[in-house]
């Protein structure tokens, strides 16, 4: 990021300097007025904001959102591309866009691209009696914006959104070229949303540089955590059996749960690793346990249990299925167990893409933000395998997923400032 900004740097002097000194000063003033121009319209992340909210967009369903995108995408230059997948049931819209090599006026290979990834499905409401608005319509009460998706992520798509519009206005010539990659399908199976794009980018060759994930990472303040990593999920279904039979004759059956509860209890006391500077240690729970048939006098034939690891970079997926595997093995359990990888550990150590986010941080907010990994998988496991430098960024995260989920509409201007900042 360091490297294209001193570029960017450079090519603005060229251009203030060809010509002679009328011109350059023309060239100056010209782009200062643009500048000026779109810092004089504060509402207009606001109003994106409350537009997409708005829109019923369950997963998989966009509503219509990354259409408003792609039209104002397209009017800044950006060919816009929508990707399909999934099948009829489960249809999944996605939306890549990206500004072509020739609206910064250099050659493909001589410049780098940031990509801005959101999504524009949320989840369900809950009860809709129990909010204390319509959660589809965006509502102000208490210097707060109210509604489904509004710190999960609409608001931060539209203050990439306008900060890109900023940005361009100001900078028409940019040293880097800009993506955004918007899926309706990050908060259900996700399979068919930002990893369908990745391949199919990975497929033609593109380069992807750096990547902002807007998912709600501050905690207190706009500005306070940045996520740079994120812990790998792993998830197992483990069958233990048995022999179904009466109660009152143990003699004459095997009871499933007796013969999991030793296992069990071993797999909740190890330490899986101890984590480093960047991770937690690896975590290993329980999620659900399963079993019998409903009467209290039948000795189950065999019980069920979800578990799930969260772990680290210093653990491997295939090294702690091993474990598990010669732990149950050891118990002489007769078992089955189904494996399902959600995503690896990734990291991304400070360097252009973090430096760059921090400084905007503490240029805009006076905040020295703090890096972190905690937290569930994002999308930004998929974008890591073709895109070296990925973190998250986005508003505070302390009403996601919530009945009357909401942002501070004080919050809004410097979420987009920070996001140009780091554009400039």
């Amino acid at each position: 990021m360091a490297a294209a900004k001193r570029l960017h740097h450079q090519g603005n002097r060229r251009r203030h300097c060809q010509g002679g000194g009328s011109a350059g000063r023309r060239a100056f003033v010209h782009r200062n007025h643009a500048r000026r121009q779109a810092l004089s319209q504060p509402l207009k992340t606001l109003h994106l904001a409350e537009q997409l909210i708005s829109r019923r967009s369950l997963t998989p369903e966009d509503d219509g959102c990354q259409n408003i995108l792609a039209e104002r995408l397209a009017a800044l230059g950006f060919g816009c591309e929508t990707i399909l997948s999934g099948p009829d049931s489960f249809r999944v819209t996605n939306l890549w866009a990206k500004l072509p090599a020739e609206r910064t006026g250099r050659a493909q290979s001589a410049i780098k691209t940031i990509v801005f990834a959101g999504h524009t499905d949320v989840v369900p409401t809950g009860p809709l009696e129990r909010w204390s608005s319509d959660p589809f319509t965006p509502t102000h009460k208490d210097g707060k914006l109210y509604g489904r998706g509004a710190a999960d992520m609409k608001t931060s798509i539209a203050a990439f959104m306008v900060a890109v519009e900023e940005f361009l206005a100001a900078t028409p010539e940019p040293a880097i070229s800009i993506a955004l990659l918007i899926t309706s399908d990050e908060e259900g199976p996700g399979v068919d949303g930002t990893v369908v794009v990745c391949e199919q980018l990975k497929a033609r060759g593109e380069t992807l540089d750096w990547c902002i994930v807007g998912e709600p990472t501050s905690v207190d303040r706009v500005g306070d955590m940045i996520k740079n990593g994120r812990r790998g999920s792993m998830s197992g279904k483990l069958t233990v059996k048995g022999v179904q039979g009466h109660i009152a004759y143990p003699q004459l059956a095997k009871n499933p749960i007796h013969l999991a509860l030793p296992a069990l209890a071993e797999l909740a006391t190890i330490e899986w690793d101890w984590g480093n500077d960047f991770f937690q240690p690896t975590s290993w729970q329980v999620s659900n346990i399963h079993a019998g048939t409903g009467a209290g006098n039948v000795i189950p034939a065999a019980v069920v249990v979800d578990f799930n690891f969260r772990f680290s970079s210093e653990s491997t997926a295939e090294g702690l299925q091993k474990l598990v595997a010669e732990i149950l093995d050891r118990h002489a359990l007769d078992y089955e167990l189904a494996w399902t990888i959600s995503g690896h550990p990734f990291l991304t150590t400070p360097g252009d893409l973090v430096n760059s986010v921090r400084e905007a941080i503490r240029a805009e907010t006076g905040i020295e933000t703090e890096l972190s990994t905690t937290g569930g998988t994002s999308d930004g496991r998929f974008i890591s395998r073709i895109c070296p430098q990925v973190i998250e960024f986005g508003p505070v995260n302390a009403s996601i997923h919530q009945i009357d989920e909401h942002v501070t509409v004080a919050d809004i201007e410097p979420l987009k400032n920070i996001y140009r900042r780091t554009l400039e």
